[in-house]
């Protein structure tokens, strides 16, 4: 499983992008059930962006939502820092 996070917003504006293949990862099981429940929490429109919230457009192999926040549920927030701290 492919997925990939961009986060926007924030106070100054910065973009950050990252990418990770669960398939090279040590907890690639945990990591794909995680992305399975962020992707069926996260279905429909992410809500208004509060001023200096993040945005997030995440892409799990090929499907991309909008997640904003602070809507974020658990398991969206757990495969965001995931993504952003392991990923390239």
């Amino acid at each position: 499983m492919r997925i990939t996070v961009t986060r926007s917003g924030g106070f100054a504006g910065i973009v950050r992008s990252a990418t990770l293949d669960t398939r090279q990862q040590p907890d690639a099981a945990e990591l794909a059930e995680l992305a399975r429940t962020a992707l069926d929490e996260g279905r429909g429109a992410p809500g208004p962006v509060v001023p200096d919230g993040f945005f997030y457009e995440v892409e799990i192999d090929g499907e991309m939502l909008q997640w904003a926040d602070p809507r974020l549920t658990e398991a969206q927030s757990a495969l965001v820092k995931k993504v952003l701290s392991e990923g390239s």
